[in-house]
């Protein structure tokens, strides 16, 4: 993967809302590090601060849990 859809995503919609990661940080009470963290995550993690991350940009957040059959 050569670069994160959802950092390209974020930093984007952080543009269109005119809005930086810190100010997105501070909207969600966390650190901009820990928000800059998260979106470059590769390994497809969601947690509790990235779904705030992304209501607080606009999105409409779904999650649906699958089964896995191991």
């Amino acid at each position: 993967m050569l670069k994160n859809n959802i950092e390209v995503d974020v930093k984007i919609k952080c543009i269109e809302e005119g809005m930086t990661q810190t100010q997105l940080a501070e909207q969600i009470k966390t650190t901009s590090p820990y928000v800059n963290r998260i979106i470059k995550k590769q390994d497809g993690v969601v947690n509790k601060t990235f779904v705030q991350m992304l209501e607080a940009l606009g999105y409409d957040i779904e999650l649906t849990y699958v089964k896995r059959e191991d």
